[in-house]
């Protein structure tokens, strides 16, 4: 693990702030007709004009500012002139640089009405990464957060991929360890304050596997399953865990506070742009 000092952890809230605000004005822009290359422009724009980098552009060759996945994508869906269109769903994950600090953040987007069920697939994908920040206290287990993630997405009556996993983040984009969503609580490496951790539950509509194209990033359901993807940067204090990328970045005291996640929820909600 490789720990911060309170100093760098208010720098990487920081970057996180810039990271927000361009995924809000990425929400704004969400729409029938818009093109992914366009929310990517948009995004770049706005990391760019707060001082930020983007942390995805160039990033082992990734040729976007953005990831935008949509429908039965999961992650890593390269931004081009592919619109969007009513019912579809759009996992648009984004990350920044400031002063040598990253954030990372993601969030699944409805166009328009979308049916129920795929509704139930983003509420139930967004509660659960709530639910893995609950348990984000000094001593608690890694097993304890995945565990949660897993119980709330299986409860609900989807699957998680088992593919992808969240990481730890700092001056480099991906850092040890790894953080899956799934697992055994009481399980896994201790958690110590000063871990600063990017949790990123990814969903399917049912329990499938997971394909990259021949792009090399692209991976879509091998069934074409709908997928959703919800992302926070936390870091993990004494005073407990602290959500960096939430408009609200003081520390929560205590698992209850989160059994009802509303406050911290992304403004541009779950159901729709």
């Amino acid at each position: 693990m490789i720990l911060k000092r309170s100093s760098e952890i208010d720098i990487m809230a920081e970057a996180a702030v810039i990271n927000r605000r361009a995924l809000e004005a990425v929400a704004r822009a969400v729409a029938p007709g818009v093109t992914t290359a366009e929310l990517d422009a948009i995004a770049e724009d706005m990391i760019r004009s707060q001082g930020g980098t983007p942390a995805f552009l160039g990033y082992n060759g990734f040729p976007a500012s953005l990831c935008t996945s949509i429908n039965h994508v999961v992650v890593h869906g390269i931004p081009d002139n592919t619109k969007l269109r009513s019912g579809d769903i759009i996992s648009v994950d984004i990350g920044t640089f400031y002063k040598g600090y990253a954030a990372d953040m993601a969030h699944t987007f409805a166009v328009g009405e979308v049916p129920k069920r795929t509704k139930d697939l983003l509420t139930a994908t967004e509660q659960s990464l709530y639910a893995g920040i609950a348990h984000m206290h000094v001593g608690r287990k890694m097993g304890d957060v995945s565990a949660a993630i897993q119980e709330v997405v299986e409860a609900a009556g989807f699957w998680v991929v088992r593919e992808f996993v969240g990481h730890g983040i700092g001056t480099s984009f991906h850092e040890s360890p790894e953080v899956p969503n799934y697992g055994h609580a009481k399980r896994g490496a201790k958690l110590r304050s000063g871990l600063v951790l990017a949790v990123e539950p990814m969903v399917t509509m049912r329990k499938t596997s997971v394909e990259i194209l021949d792009d090399g990033w692209t991976a879509p359901t091998q069934d074409g399953s709908l997928a959703a993807h919800f992302e926070h940067t936390i870091a993990i204090t004494n005073d407990g865990p602290r959500i960096l990328s939430a408009e609200d970045q003081a520390p929560l005291t205590s698992p209850e506070v989160l059994r009802d996640p509303t406050p911290y929820m992304f403004a541009g909600g779950a159901y729709g742009s």
